[in-house]
């Protein structure tokens, strides 16, 4: 296959495409579940695991995905084919990028639906409707969101549609413009919910539940849980950093802006924790995982503290950016491979991309409505489909997906070719490929097979 004559923008600097990164990685799962699952597992123990699974899984696996787009120039599909051509085999591996287009579009289908309870909750806020209510009000004001369809297909098609027209205008007129706005306001909301916090709540306990070293609390599932995270984390094998690597401007460290990529997320859970936990502790509120955590223990507190309908709509609105940035990069190497492949335009290719992905959605909306066609049974398990598509992409094709990439890069592509790439210092590239070859395979290995209940601890 000859290379594709269209040619996509790049970044204007580093910096720009280091927010775009940051922004991609940090998503509304990384600002609820880190802190937790940091507290629960020793704390400062689990967090030094944690650093050395970001170090030799995430990292690599993350250069070796924008190594992937720094070659081909492409949407991930494409890019993949071109590198491996380029190393004499066979064409077949830009499965590879494929892999990671598709959980990136799935995973869009129902992000967009949980950035909509964000964007409502953000109203919510701002309007007052915490104030004054009790747990049980709080609880099935959420409820009843997810019992009408219309207000779901609404908070979710005004995050989508949005998206769309910022993806439309391009890589610098649109994607660049966004996060060059959105991840300082990221950081500054962030900053000032933990300044609220550190005044309203109790931060000695949250700070003693997130860094506390206790090793008594790491066991070898709390390790395993260190792994899947710091793989996840870095929105890996969704084909964001692949398309994100195509716009990397050539005189750029794949090495510098990873290890960077990756310390901005990290500090970026770690201040999502300390502007959460404060409040959670300084209020006697249950401190467990998950969207009950932001959607139904959270508003408690905010409805019965001073400023409160301030900083409930501020916080929320710090989720919607999270949010945003992430779903900006979700659906850029669908656009990419349209506007490639089909001769689209951007705005038309990001429209009809954005129409695919929202009547996606509409079953993860019906799931969490209670839609009949919605909910399934096979061998004598009921689920929704909405479980299903998350069951689908966050156990099975992402760290399938991690998987082939590294297989492919550290097995199939040519030395010279990658370290002609990634350019760095012979210690550095030795230490990414035995990375890349062994140590992150079978770490991947080892999540995946506890995602399919094949291995327990």
């Amino acid at each position: 296959m000859n290379r594709s004559t269209v040619t996509h923008a790049r970044w204007s600097s580093r910096l720009t495409y280091v927010l775009a990164a940051t922004g991609a990685a940090v998503g509304l799962g990384n600002i609820w579940k880190f802190p937790y699952i940091m507290g629960e597992n020793g704390g400062g123990a689990f967090v030094l695991v944690y650093l050395f699974c970001i170090f030799f899984i995430g990292i690599p696996i993350m250069m070796a995905e924008v190594m992937i787009g720094k070659f081909g120039r492409q949407a991930p599909s494409r890019s993949a084919r071109l590198l491996a051509e380029a190393s004499g085999a066979t064409p077949r591996w830009s499965i590879v990028g494929w892999f990671g287009v598709i959980s990136g579009f799935l995973i869009l289908s129902f992000y967009v639906v949980i950035a909509g309870w964000a964007l409502a909750y953000t109203y919510y806020g701002f309007s007052g409707s915490f104030t004054g209510l009790k747990p049980d009000q709080i609880t099935q004001m959420f409820t009843q969101l997810n019992a009408q369809p219309y207000a779901l297909m609404a908070w979710s098609f005004a995050i989508l549609a949005t998206t769309v027209v910022v993806v439309g205008f391009g890589v610098k007129d649109g994607l660049e413009r966004a996060v060059n706005w959105m991840m300082p306001a990221l950081f500054v909301l962030l900053v000032i919910m933990v300044l609220y916090a550190a005044q309203r709540g109790n931060f000695q306990a949250a700070f003693d539940f997130m860094f506390s070293a206790d090793f008594s609390k790491l066991s070898w599932k709390g390790v395993l849980v260190a792994l899947g995270h710091s793989f996840f984390t870095l929105s890996l094998a969704s084909g964001i950093m692949t398309m994100y690597g195509a716009y990397l401007p050539d005189d750029t460290s794949l090495v510098k802006t990873s290890v960077l990529i990756a310390l901005m997320d990290t500090v970026v859970a770690v201040l999502a924790g300390l502007a959460i936990y404060p409040i959670v502790f300084g209020h006697g509120l249950e401190p467990g995982a998950g969207p009950g955590l932001i959607f139904m223990t959270l508003p408690i507190a905010f409805g019965d503290m001073p400023f409160g309908q301030l900083f409930g709509g501020l916080f929320f609105l710090m989720l919607v950016v999270a949010a945003f940035t992430s779903a900006l990069a979700l659906i850029e190497s669908s656009v990419a491979w349209l506007v490639e492949k089909r001769g689209f335009g951007r705005m038309n290719a990001a429209i009809t991309a954005g129409a695919g992905i929202w009547l996606l959605s509409l079953l993860t909306v019906f799931s969490l409505t209670g839609a009949p066609w919605a909910q399934l049974e096979i061998a004598g398990v009921q689920f929704h489909l909405f479980d299903a598509i998350d069951y689908l992409t966050s156990s099975l094709m992402l760290p399938i997906g991690g998987l082939m990439t590294a297989i492919f890069i550290g097995f199939v592509v040519k030395r010279d070719l990658s370290q002609r790439t990634i350019a760095t210092q012979v210690a550095i590239y030795r230490l990414w490929r035995v990375s890349v070859r062994y140590i992150a395979p079978f770490a991947i290995g080892l999540v995946l097979l506890q995602q399919l209940g094949l291995m327990s601890l």
